[in-house]
């Protein structure tokens, strides 16, 4: 009976030390599978986190090139103002030759017509010319034909017969005074006719030195006129080169305007690419964190930098928001220090790719370089010193929360709080309805994990509220 109880006691051990052994090698087992899950995990975070970085640095490149096109395309539009300009001056210059071309025009007719009528007034002295000259040729030719008959008569002896066969000494005076009429009559008359032939000549003469003044007036105009008429073929020319230049620049510009709307569109997917992975990296993170939570509790020995850029933060993210809700933002930052997921130290946390939108703005810098307000350098000591309002590691607007359907968040102020990117399944996801005329985040570009798909428009209604935080400590 005894080697029995024995041989039941050894049994019994043996079981024992087999069932230690079972579950030590169970929790070892256990170990090496938690192990193996984490490690395959945390390979698919830094997977997504190369898929991140990738595609922020084709999104910089196209940031770039757009850059660069812009520039050019500012550069083509100075130059097709410029070149509008010159041509605005070409056609004013046009404009003033073809002033002048109509003046000359128009002097040019006066003229034509002045030579018109000094040609005119030439024919008629001609003509009058012509009729004295004949008149006085008729005169001269009927004073000869007269001496001749005279002469053939008997000359003297048939001038002094017909006098001495006058009947009486009255008689005689009679034919004598008749014939010296006769005669001074012709030669007055001829004389009268040179005198006005002279005077005709005269006249004709005066009109053709007047007819080629004008002739040489004529010449000068046609010459001025000729010339304009080239200085206007000239800047002509100009301006049409002009005129193609600025269509050539048109046409780079519509070139220019087709690739930046091409590469506008590749922004536009690459941001979406960057949101789809950054929440992909946000879940995937709540999901190793999810496995063992970590504790991010305690207090932090911050520098005054690091202290200044916390409190810089909270007031551009929460200076609106309640004491409790800058709290609640200082409280995320501090979190994700502490946590394995995030940088180890405030700053980098802050300026983190794709993280705070404050940052991003500008703002947070713009508030260290004017110094936060006391209330938010309180909020930001207290949040050093260990204060938590939750274990949160996200941030965001209700809107958003519920456009991204996160399935358990806490409302603190403005704010939706929570620690995993948990969402539902999407036909329970509904977006709120919202009130403001903010864009939807496909619009905006910006799916990030966190506050910052909301963190624009609490920056933009807390603004006029900041004046208030004293009043609030």
């Amino acid at each position: 009976m005894r080697g029995k109880n024995i041989k039941k006691t050894g049994l019994l051990r043996t079981i024992a030390v087999a069932a230690a052994f079972a579950t030590a090698t169970c929790h070892v087992c256990f170990a090496d599978e938690y192990e193996d899950t984490l490690a395959n995990m945390q390979s698919e975070e830094q997977q997504t986190q190369e898929m991140i970085s990738n595609l922020e640095k084709q999104t910089q490149a196209t940031k770039d090139s757009i850059n660069l096109l812009q520039e050019q395309r500012k550069a083509t539009q100075s130059n097709v103002t410029q070149l509008q300009g010159r041509s605005d001056a070409l056609r004013s210059e046009i404009e003033g030759y073809s002033g002048k071309l109509d003046e000359l025009d128009s002097e040019i007719e006066e003229t034509e017509n002045k030579m018109s009528e000094l040609s005119a007034r030439i024919v008629s002295l001609n003509e009058e010319l012509a009729d004295i000259r004949k008149t006085k040729d008729e005169k001269e030719s009927l004073l000869k034909r007269r001496i001749k008959s005279v002469y053939e008569k008997g000359g003297s002896n048939g001038m002094a017969r017909m006098i001495f066969d006058a009947a009486s000494l009255k008689d005689v005076l009679n034919r004598y005074e008749y014939l010296n009429a006769i005669v001074r009559y012709d030669r007055q008359k001829i004389a009268e006719l040179k005198e006005l032939e002279e005077q005709i000549a005269a006249k004709v003469a005066e009109v053709e030195e007047k007819e080629e003044e004008i002739n040489a007036y004529q010449d000068d105009l046609d010459d001025k006129y000729t010339q304009l008429e080239n200085l206007t073929d000239e800047v002509q020319g100009k301006l049409d080169l002009t005129n193609s230049s600025i269509s050539a620049e048109a046409g780079k510009l519509k070139d220019f305007d087709a690739q930046l709307a091409n590469l506008d569109k590749a922004m536009k997917s690459l941001e979406s690419q960057t949101a789809a992975a950054q929440a992909k990296l946000a879940q995937q993170i709540a999901a190793r964190l999810a496995m063992k939570k970590e504790d991010t509790s305690g207090a932090y020995a911050a520098s005054g930098s690091e202290l200044e850029w916390l409190a810089a933060t909270i007031q551009a993210e929460a200076g609106g928001e309640s004491y409790t809700g800058k709290l609640g933002v200082g409280s995320v930052i501090m979190n994700r220090v502490k946590s394995s997921a995030f940088p180890n130290d405030i700053k980098s946390v802050i300026t983190q790719n794709m993280q705070f939108a404050s940052y991003r703005s500008g703002k947070v810098e713009l508030i260290i370089a004017n110094g936060p307000n006391s209330t938010c350098i309180s909020a930001a000591q207290e949040v050093l010193n260990g204060a938590r309002v939750g274990d949160y590691l996200f941030f965001m607007t209700k809107y958003y929360a519920d456009y991204y359907g996160i399935a358990e968040y806490t409302m603190i102020g403005n704010h939706a709080f929570f620690y995993k990117w948990v969402t539902k399944p999407k036909e329970e996801a509904a977006p709120a309805v919202q009130e403001s005329s903010e864009e939807t985040p496909a619009d905006d570009g910006s799916s990030e994990e966190n506050h910052d798909d909301g963190g624009d428009d609490s920056e933009e209604d807390n603004d006029d509220d900041e004046d208030e935080d004293d009043d609030e400590e």
